[in-house]
């Protein structure tokens, strides 16, 4: 299966989120990454990592005037105060983000984020100039029960704020079940969904939705990246364990190479 012309379609994406991953000895990684995309690794495609808050000004800097943009995993959605550990969008961008990963299931789970939340979250990232990768997606039951379009739906109205533009705006759908499990939904799926989705976008944000980047997540790999990019209204990929060597991860972003 090859990937459709990208003439028609925004530049692809794809973005790696490292989670609690990552020590100064993962910048060797970043390095051949930088190196792998200066070969044209990656084609057109936009590479972004967020690895850990730790390492964001590091893996910045390394891929400073390179094809590869840096973000955070989360922020707090006040500008700064007394939140002990937490992370300010502003912080970030003063690091070197451009991007910031808002609403993954991960926070929505542990940290019992809510899609009002999220919205808040997503605001400040538009606030300090950063873009807001907003993930959606359903769990396992919700889909046994068909309610997948449903849930999706639900928490796009809710976290989405309003006047959003595609370049303030990234939505990324991962179903939860397949996140490291190693599962993957069919493409036909993945058509569905991200049709749904990208309705549901113009639907809110107008001419602007049909300009908003949806990337696919949930064990994306080298091996299955090629049929999942080239599936419509997939414009990239969140990736999350394959993404924290350059081998795996280019190899996904290798998806593009010759697109």
């Amino acid at each position: 299966m090859t990937i459709p012309s990208q003439t028609a379609r925004p530049r692809p994406l794809v973005a790696g989120n490292w989670k609690m991953n990552g020590l100064k000895p993962s910048l060797k990684e970043v390095s051949a990454m930088r190196s792998a995309v200066e070969a044209g690794g990656a084609g057109r495609a936009e590479l972004a990592l967020c690895p850990p808050a730790t390492l964001v000004m590091a893996v910045a800097e390394l891929c400073r005037g390179s094809a590869i943009t840096v973000g955070g995993q989360d922020c707090h959605a006040k500008a700064s105060g007394a939140h002990t550990g937490d992370i300010s969008a502003q912080m970030l961008k003063d690091c070197g983000a451009t991007y910031v990963i808002v609403g993954h299931s991960e926070r929505r789970t542990d940290h019992k984020e809510t899609d009002a939340d999220v919205a808040a979250k997503a605001l400040a990232a538009k606030s300090a100039g950063l873009v807001a990768i907003i993930c959606v997606g359903e769990t396992e039951a919700e889909r046994r029960a068909g309610q997948e379009l449903t849930v999706v739906a639900r928490q796009l109205e809710g976290s989405i704020p309003a006047d959003f533009t595609s370049a303030e705006l990234v939505v990324a759908y991962e179903p939860v079940w397949a996140i490291g499990t190693g599962l993957t939904p069919t493409t036909q799926d993945v058509a569905n969904m991200h049709a749904s989705i990208r309705g549901l976008l113009v639907k809110k944000l107008g001419e602007e939705g049909a300009g908003v980047r949806i990337l696919y997540g949930g064990s994306v790999k080298p091996g299955n990246a090629v049929e999942l990019m080239g599936v419509p209204d997939v414009d990239g990929a969140l990736v999350g364990g394959a993404s924290l060597t350059a081998k795996d991860f280019m190899g996904i972003a290798g998806a593009y190479a010759t697109a």
